[in-house]
């Protein structure tokens, strides 16, 4: 990957910016600030789509990188990749839900879908931190290969 290896640690970082940004939306829509809320919340949303499409940009080009760690604990960071990427996929399709609810003022329903939203939110960066520690921090990264052959090993 070479130069291009600062790609994992920019799209860790943008989810994690991206929580920050709803944290803070949260906060201004306690406080009854509907403008600052919504625009803490779309630049959430935008940055999250900015991580999207490094992340997708950087699998379909360069693929996705293996666990390198030790063997014994590899299925444990499998099953929490694999919980990772289902949280990460239900909060991408809270947050879509979640805003065009508010885009359509449709704000009962926005009310109650926005605080669990937040929340998977929150989680899948937590998540997303942990796996990256893992992959880049902790352990040399395996080899670069497919998204498959990276999760499942094969």
């Amino acid at each position: 990957m070479g130069h291009l290896a600062f790609l994992p640690t920019l799209s860790t970082l943008c989810i994690v910016i991206s929580a920050i940004f709803v944290a803070i939306g949260w906060y201004f829509i306690k406080q009854r600030k509907i403008n600052l809320h919504q625009k803490m919340m779309i630049t959430a949303a935008v940055i999250a789509v900015l991580f999207f499409t490094i992340y997708a940009s950087r699998t379909v080009f360069i693929g996705n990188t293996s666990f390198g760690g030790p063997e014994h604990i590899k299925i444990y960071y499998t099953i929490f990749l694999i919980f990772h990427i289902i949280l990460a996929t239900i909060g991408a399709i809270l947050g879509i839900r979640t805003i065009w609810l508010g885009w359509k003022k449709i704000l009962d329903k926005h009310r109650k879908l926005g605080p669990i939203t937040s929340i998977v939110w929150f989680f899948t960066a937590i998540t997303g931190v942990v796996v990256y520690i893992l992959l880049y921090v902790l352990y040399p990264g395996g080899e670069t290969t497919s998204l498959i052959k990276a999760i499942l090993g094969f």
